[in-house]
């Protein structure tokens, strides 16, 4: 598996793990850590979860997943923007911990913006990170405005949407985050709902590599520096197909082709979430 290199020279893999609405079906646990542990055995060992995800249910099946494995895994969780308080984030952090059953998290992220100023986050991020209770901390769904405002080095990454069908970043913050060394973890890197996948262009680029859609998407995205992406899925199937898709070269000739369908921006555009 190709790796990424963060700021503070640790590796880690540019196919990770997401789970968003992992966690919301008991019926599916099982399932749902096999399909994690698979992913891990296929070297995508970055695990992307929230407390937000089932409620914390994400975390507890993560947790399951990863016990026994915690050493070989790069783990991410988010906070609630209503948790981002002095007060409230090291007591979100608490929980988390508990429910993935570690005593570090690699990766803390804020989940987007809300009502508590960023520097409040930060410096209850920092106290965390001074305890061990966090390697180090970063952002997800904040826009260039958001992130100049931020004005932290110490940022280890910012989590946004992109895919061939939301691609407003690449206008500017992405060649912003590129310069400053900070990588983008993208998320819904397959569209939803299945219409990106569906789609003639990219299914077009996937027969001329004899490729699967899902890992045409997945080469899009990680055809630009400094991003790293974090499908979904519990199909093992699936999975296999995703943790080959960082070896997928695209031609120049393919590039054109999803452009064509899906045209980069011309202008800045407000940063999309879901």
């Amino acid at each position: 598996m190709r790796t990424l290199t963060l700021t503070d020279g640790t590796e880690v893999p540019v196919i990770g793990q997401g789970t968003w609405h992992m966690g919301e079906n008991p019926a599916e646990r099982n399932n749902e850590v096999g399909a994690l542990r698979l992913g891990i055995e296929l070297g995508m060992t970055l695990i992307d979860t929230a407390e937000m995800y089932g409620e914390g249910g994400a975390e507890e099946v993560v947790g399951e997943a990863i016990r026994g494995r915690r050493d070989r895994i790069f783990l991410v969780s988010k906070v609630y923007p209503h948790n981002a308080s002095q007060k409230g984030v090291p007591e979100a952090c608490e929980r988390s911990l508990r429910r993935l059953g570690t005593e570090c998290i690699d990766l803390y992220l804020l989940h987007w913006r809300g009502q508590y100023p960023l520097a409040e986050t930060v410096e209850a991020f920092e106290r965390l990170r001074e305890q061990g209770k966090i390697r180090r901390w970063g952002v997800s769904n904040l826009d260039l405005d958001d992130m100049r405002e931020l004005n932290a080095p110490a940022c280890a990454a910012n989590q946004v949407i992109y895919n061939p069908s939301e691609r407003g970043i690449e206008f500017d913050l992405l060649p912003w985050s590129q310069a400053q060394g900070m990588p983008v973890m993208a998320y819904c890197p397959l569209g939803q709902g299945g219409a990106l996948l569906r789609h003639s262009a990219v299914a077009n680029v996937a027969r001329r590599h004899g490729a699967q859609p899902a890992q045409v998407a997945l080469a899009w995205a990680l055809r630009q520096p400094g991003v790293l992406v974090i499908p979904k899925s519990s199909n093992p199937a699936h999975l296999r197909n995703n943790a080959s898709a960082a070896e997928l070269q695209l031609t120049a000739e393919d590039l054109n082709i999803l452009d064509d369908a899906f045209p980069p921006p011309s202008r800045r555009q407000a940063l999309q979430m879901v």
